[in-house]
């Protein structure tokens, strides 16, 4: 992940050169872990001090690298499994909790369509490629529109009034919930954040932030749409 010594410059050449890692790979891009949950501490840290300062520094083998790493951090994992540390989790913008579907009608479909990538994969792919097209092309369409949603100051008082009723320490759940609800309205094609945009991605920016209470057994999604219906009706 770090990098280190290219030993195969080094034993053939007799060259110290460095041979970049996971962090440099993804610089300006993705990092995606797997069971992000399970990390071990000492990774966590290396994760925070980078996600901190956008640089990582490698100091071994005789080597002392400083090279930029700023990347989107992408995990999934299964929370019965193991918690994560909290001071990672707030690093995370948006948090989805993944289910099996409850309806015949969406598992037959799913079945349907790994069946049919699984008979022809090529085959697959082209027909789903119009749509990945069409997909692609909303996303630029309304990363233009961005620069010009505009946010009224009632927004960023539902925004505050929202976090502080759930708890939310720091003011990254505010930040987090404004960018997100921006970045709907441009999506959507709106000229302007509203309510409905903050209501409707609240859950995704704000149920990994809240605090356990062990008297309320509901989960962080109940939690937070209940507060939703309190303080934004």
């Amino acid at each position: 992940m770090l990098g280190a010594l290219d030993i195969e410059r080094a034993l053939t050449r007799g060259e110290k050169a460095f041979e970049p890692g996971l962090l440099a790979r993804a610089n300006r891009g993705y990092l995606y872990i797997d069971e992000v949950n399970l990390l071990e501490d000492h990774i966590v840290d290396l994760l925070l001090d980078v996600a901190q300062s956008g640089e990582n520094l490698v100091e071994r083998e005789g080597l002392s690298i400083r090279h930029p790493a700023r990347f989107v951090l992408i995990g999934s994992g299964n929370p019965e499994e193991g918690e994560l540390r909290p001071q990672l989790l707030d690093r995370f913008g948006l948090s989805v909790e993944v289910t099996s579907p409850r309806d015949i009608e969406t598992r037959v479909s799913v079945i349907q369509r790994r069946d049919a990538f699984d008979r022809d994969p090529a085959g697959f792919m082209a027909e789903w490629a119009g749509a990945e097209a069409d997909l692609s092309a909303a996303i630029v369409s309304g990363r233009d529109r961005l620069a010009g949603v505009a946010t009224p100051s009632t927004s960023l008082y539902d925004c505050a009034a929202l976090c502080i009723a759930l708890g939310s320490d720091g003011l990254r759940g505010e930040l987090t919930l404004l960018r997100a609800a921006r970045a709907l309205a441009a999506w959507q094609g709106d000229a302007a954040v509203t309510r409905a945009h903050l209501k409707t991605v609240a859950p995704m920016a704000l149920r990994h932030r809240l605090r356990r209470d062990p008297l309320d057994e509901a989960g962080a999604t109940t939690r937070v749409q209940r507060q939703l219906d309190e303080v934004l009706p």
